[in-house]
Formats: structure tokens, C-alpha cells, sequence
């Protein structure tokens, strides 16, 4: 299986997913999906939706094989943190 390529810079890439995401997909999902993950291709509009990004990107891929998939967790800025994260007090 050749390796796919980007088509957009990263910025473009980002830009396009967080529109389809804020003016699509969100009104759609976020009410009852708190925390889980969409895969949203880029070109076409198409998305899933899975508790986890392999399972929502092999949906997507079956449906749109060349798809470009941008990562969005549904209620949260990140799909994933690094690092610490809190830091409680130690009484």
C-alpha cells in the first residue's frame, strides 16, 4: 500500500478541518459525545465518530479511501495531552 502524502500545508490542513468541524459537525455531535473522537476528511466534508481515532479512520477510509483526516475530540481543544497535566497540592 503506497504511503499517502499531504496535499495542504499544515495551516491549510488545519484551517479546513476546524470549519468543517465548527459549522458541520459540531451541532451534530456535541450534545452526547463528550470526549470522543471525529475523524473529519478534509476534502469531502465526511466524518466519524468512535471513542478512539483508529476505529473512526478506518470508517472514514472505507468510505472515502484517499481521505485527509483531520482529528478533532469532541468538547476539548486537544485530541491528546502530554505531560503533566494538573498538578495538585500535596498537603
Amino acid at each position: 500500500m503506497p504511503l499517502r502524502q499531504p496535499r495542504y500545508s499544515k495551516e491549510e490542513f488545519a484551517r479546513r478541518g476546524d470549519e468543517i468541524y465548527d459549522s458541520q459537525v459540531r451541532p451534530q455531535v456535541e450534545a452526547n459525545n463528550y470526549g470522543k473522537i471525529v475523524a473529519i476528511d478534509i476534502e469531502t466534508g465526511g466524518w466519524e465518530i468512535d471513542t478512539d481515532e483508529i476505529s473512526a479512520s478506518k470508517r472514514l477510509e472505507t468510505r472515502y479511501p484517499d481521505a485527509q483526516i483531520w482529528f478533532v475530540r469532541v468538547g476539548s481543544r486537544y485530541v491528546r495531552r502530554f505531560g503533566a497535566g494538573r498538578i495538585h497540592k500535596l498537603k
